[in-house]
């Protein structure tokens, strides 16, 4: 009797001891593991960038290839003078010659004004120049047309004595076709009786 009840304390251990050990398996075995710890940032320190540094901005290839942008070039225009003796000067600068009725000699006021051509002529850019020869309205068109060639050729030959080369001026005469002056008094025949110059554009050359 004492040998049964023995048998059955000892029984009763090991179904103990073995009922320990399957419940310590299964709760290791249900356990997951712990992920590593992450530090969590409050949205206010994640937009906040440090002093003296700046956001990196990421441009498109395509932006890139499509922009017009040069770096490290200036432009042309900024500080740039324009060259002496450009078209747009010499036409300013030409005085017209005038001449007296029924003349095609030139006074001294009108050599003088040529000289003064010449010089801004001889310091300019080289260009072609027309001198229109213009007459008043008294007297017939063909009259007229042919003084005021004599006019203009006159005003070229005195440049080309004064050193400029002939074949940079071109003639052409209006007789009385252009006035400058609608009048019909001395005072608008005086204007309409002159030589004028003109810088010929490139593309008439």
């Amino acid at each position: 009797m004492a040998r049964m009840r023995t048998g059955l304390g000892a029984a009763m251990i090991c179904c103990a001891l073995l009922a320990a050990g399957c419940a310590k398996h299964e709760l290791t075995k249900g356990d997951e593991p712990l992920a590593p710890s992450a530090t969590i940032v409050a949205p206010s320190q994640q937009s906040q960038v440090p002093k003296g540094d700046k956001p990196i901005q990421v441009v498109a290839p395509d932006a890139v290839k499509g922009s017009d942008a040069k770096i490290g070039t200036a432009s042309q225009k900024d500080g740039a003078t324009k060259p002496a003796g450009q078209p747009g000067e010499l036409k300013k600068g030409l005085e017209k010659v005038y001449f007296n009725f029924d003349s095609a000699d030139l006074s001294g006021e009108a050599r003088n004004t040529l000289v003064k051509n010449a010089e801004l002529l001889k310091a300019s850019i080289k260009g072609t120049i027309r001198v229109e020869g213009n007459c008043d309205e008294r007297g017939s068109d063909d009259y007229n047309l042919a003084l005021g060639e004599k006019r203009a050729k006159a005003a070229v030959q005195y440049l080309t004595n004064l050193g400029l080369p002939a074949d940079r001026f071109t003639t052409i005469s209006y007789g009385k076709e252009k006035p400058v002056a609608p009048g019909h008094d001395e005072a608008s025949w005086a204007k309409n009786r002159m030589d004028q110059f003109v810088v010929v554009p490139e593309s008439e050359r």
